[in-house]
């Protein structure tokens, strides 16, 4: 299969290939092949720009509407580096990829910083061909189970409340243990998260760190909505 074949099962029209192969061609394939017409960096630039149009679009629509703070931190966790290589993983988008041979052999076709900026130029190379509404179609069939589930395995509540509060260097952050309930084997845990020694959220879980994490997210929904 090649790029064309991929649009193509996603029922996606193209007019100039040479641009949609560009969105493919790594710097490091450029400087030793002097023929390639150039990398995919401008279409890199691009592509981000659209990224955070549509993510925004889509976390807006949402029904019930998210809070303006919970749909900025969203929106940063979709278009993250490590979010968009999962999609190009998910996909096999990277087999396309062209590479120098030394990128090649130290794994860079499987590097996330690489294969997300690979995907950002694609998109922008879909939506300088096809416009909006293609891209969007095409985003929507790639992305949409991200939009909606925004898996917690990819957003570090924990790390993203200390961002949230860390404008006031003075303030705190403490996860407490507030109870744990259960049998040895099967244990529940209660966790409350303190902000300068007021309780902010709760977190229940079957292991410690994850109640932490339930309780940085609870806190989190709840400052955003302040």
């Amino acid at each position: 299969m090649d790029i064309f074949e991929f649009l193509d099962s996603y029922h996606i029209p193209y007019k100039n290939k040479d641009l949609i192969n560009q969105a493919f061609i790594h710097s490091s394939y450029v400087n030793e092949h002097k023929t390639a017409t150039g990398d995919n960096e401008r279409l890199e630039f691009m592509g981000d720009a659209v990224l955070q149009v549509y993510s925004a679009e889509r976390l807006y629509n949402i029904d019930p509407p998210l809070p303006e703070g919970l749909m900025s931190t969203r929106r940063s966790n979709l278009v993250s580096e490590k979010a968009l290589a999962a999609i190009v993983r998910e996909c096999g988008l990277n087999e396309f990829l062209k590479l120098g041979i030394g990128e090649e052999k130290t794994g860079g076709r499987n590097r996330d910083s690489i294969i997300a900026d690979m995907f950002e130029a694609f998109i922008g190379a879909v939506y300088l061909d096809q416009g909006q509404a293609v891209v969007y179609r095409l985003l929507d069939d790639l992305m949409a189970e991200h939009i909606k589930e925004v898996d917690e395995h990819m957003f570090d509540y924990k790390t993203k409340l200390q961002e949230y509060v860390q404008a006031d260097s003075r303030k705190s952050i403490i996860y407490e243990t507030v109870s744990v309930a259960g049998p040895n084997n099967n244990p529940e845990f209660t966790v409350a998260v303190k902000i300068d020694g007021l309780i902010y959220g709760y977190g229940k879980a079957s292991s410690k760190k994850q109640a932490q994490k339930n309780a940085a997210k609870d806190a989190l929904e709840k400052l955003a909505q302040i």
